[in-house]
């Protein structure tokens, strides 16, 4: 039997090494495994899994508070009286410890998505592998190298040196050690400029019966995340070049007019780019470098792999107010497990910032309930603590409605993993670590004349203006709700400071114990103690 029961990292359970009589010695024809990677088809297959297996990192539903992790404790938002529980060490930092169950969900996620990629690597490699050309087994080896990448950057940046693999395990192994932070980064490296060099340009990525595969790996998605890891590593001047050549190569155009299914509602058009059916490239968002799509699993079995809590977790628990139906309008049933810092919603934006237009941060209801006539269609007052929980102002990205699942238990939404507005992000980024600080106001500029519309010298930014603590209050006016902050902030190595100077003063679950030691989180203790023959270090203070 070649199949695996479950993967994890020092514990790889293979259901062969307990299967000794010949009879159990299956050939599959009907699974795809590393017995079975060799045609086109059952790499094909592999490759799709790995989308799959992204999923499982967004749609997590075990823990619902999963979505808060990468959020409160940083500069942007705070965890409300409705947490849900594996979030709390991240604002009480003194808790996070070694048994950490979102950092070893983070380990755990990360090298099955490494064991995976490799299956595909080393098998497109195989010298047995005759029936594929050369230029397709690197096709086939670039998407897969992009995934490792994807996976050992997301470990660099929140474990640093870390066991580096690149052949896949086929049975136990107790003996990891940690790799320097250098040569992770070198394999990073590696294998984005391979994929880079063999992946399709975006309007060459695969089609089917339906058009475009937009949602699969194309040259730029490597370009994005190589530019970002030459930032962790300090080469800023390398990431301008991997920017700079998304930015010219002409192929994605920032959203400035509105498009959609409901262009014709009110709105605006950057708020067109969060509406449920406009996110795709194909569905006319023309920056969107890389969408993890994911469908209704009413309509398309297996459309999701979870049960995805965004919009739980981002919107506000507005049903608790009497008078409030739930509601398309309103963004569908929510439960606001965190709320946006006081620094978003008092002292980032400027007035006439598009960004902060009542169609993307919410700051005021409208009873909606026909029912009660007394209150329908008037504004619901702030009471108490309203604002910090039932009608908290909220970004609204995450709205999605389906009048057939209103209690909204899962959200159906792609996820935009990448896209041109963070591009111009991380190019301003680059620019000013380089000290070239006209050229950063001309990156952050073009975003500014976007979302101040109609008189962008408003909004607009001079050299003066530019430091990195500067580019990441953009960060926020434009990623808000998008980016996984605490990560931003770990590879910048400003979580401690710009958390405790801009979000200090939340009066409920306030940051306490944020110190130099959490811009890293702690190696899981279970993977220390089965690696039982080698020394895993752990990271300092933990």
């Amino acid at each position: 039997m070649k199949s695996f029961a479950k993967l994890l990292f020092v514990s790889v359970v293979v259901l062969a090494s307990a299967c000794k009589d010949t009879f159990l010695d299956e050939k599959p024809y009907s699974s795809y495994t590393p017995v079975t990677l060799n045609d086109s088809l059952g790499f094909e297959a592999q490759l799709v899994g790995l989308y799959n297996h992204t999923s499982t990192i967004f749609s997590w539903a075990d823990q619902q508070g999963w979505p808060s992790v990468w959020q409160v404790g940083t500069d942007v938002a705070n965890a409300t009286a409705n947490q849900q529980g594996i979030e709390i060490p991240y604002y009480n930092y003194a808790q996070l410890t070694s048994t950490d169950g979102a950092a070893a969900r983070t380990w755990n996620r990360s090298y099955i998505m490494v064991n995976l990629s490799n299956i595909i690597i080393n098998g497109a490699e195989s010298p047995s592998l005759t029936g594929i050309s050369a230029g397709g087994k690197n096709k086939i080896s670039a998407e897969a190298k992009f995934f490792r990448a994807y996976a050992y950057n997301t470990l660099a940046t929140c474990f640093g040196g870390v066991p580096l693999l690149t052949q896949a395990l086929t049975g136990p192994k107790t003996d990891f050690v940690r790799a320097p932070i250098e040569d992770v980064n070198k394999q990073i490296v590696d294998d984005l400029t391979f994929a880079i060099a063999n992946l399709p340009d975006i309007d060459n990525v695969k089609s089917n019966a339906k058009g475009k595969l937009y949602g699969r790996a194309n040259k730029f998605m490597a370009m994005q995340l190589l530019g970002e890891v030459y930032l962790r590593m300090g080469k800023p001047d390398l990431a301008e070049a991997q920017l700079g050549a998304i930015i010219s190569s002409g192929k994605f155009k920032l959203v400035k007019s509105r498009y959609g299914l409901k262009a014709g509602s009110p709105g605006d058009y950057y708020s067109d780019m969060f509406v449920y059916g406009n996110q795709r490239r194909v569905q006319g968002n023309t920056e969107a470098i890389w969408v993890l799509e994911q469908e209704n699993p009413s309509t398309v079995v297996g459309g999701i792999t979870d049960n995805p809590q965004q919009r739980r977790v981002w919107g506000a628990a507005y049903h608790n107010v009497q008078g409030m139906a739930l509601s398309d309008s309103t963004g569908g049933r929510a439960l606001g497990r965190l709320r946006l810092s006081n620094w978003v919603l008092y002292g980032l934006y400027k007035p006439g910032d598009i960004r902060n237009s009542q169609y993307n941060i919410r700051r005021r209801y409208v009873y909606n309930d026909p029912t009660k006539p007394a209150t329908y269609g008037k504004p619901v007052p702030y009471t108490g603590t309203d604002t910090l929980f039932n009608i908290a102002p909220h970004t609204t990205k995450w709205y999605q409605f389906d009048p057939n699942d209103t209690f909204g238990y899962a959200m159906v939404k792609d996820f935009i993993l990448m896209r041109l507005g963070e591009t111009y992000l991380l190019m301003a980024e680059a620019q000013v670590k380089q000290g070239k600080l006209e050229a950063a106001a001309a990156s952050i500029n073009t975003l500014r004349e976007r979302a101040f519309p109609g008189y962008p010298a408003v909004g607009k930014v001079s050299a003066a203006d530019m430091t990195l603590d500067f580019v990441l209050d953009e960060r926020a006016r434009e990623l808000i709700g998008e980016e996984n902050r605490r990560m931003t902030l770990m590879r910048t190595k400003t979580l401690v400071e710009r958390a405790n100077r801009l979000n200090a003063n939340n009066p409920v679950n306030p940051i306490r114990g944020l110190t130099e030691k959490n811009l890293l989180m702690p190696i899981p203790l279970t993977e220390i103690q089965l690696n039982k023959d080698a020394v895993l270090a752990q990271n300092p203070g933990y």
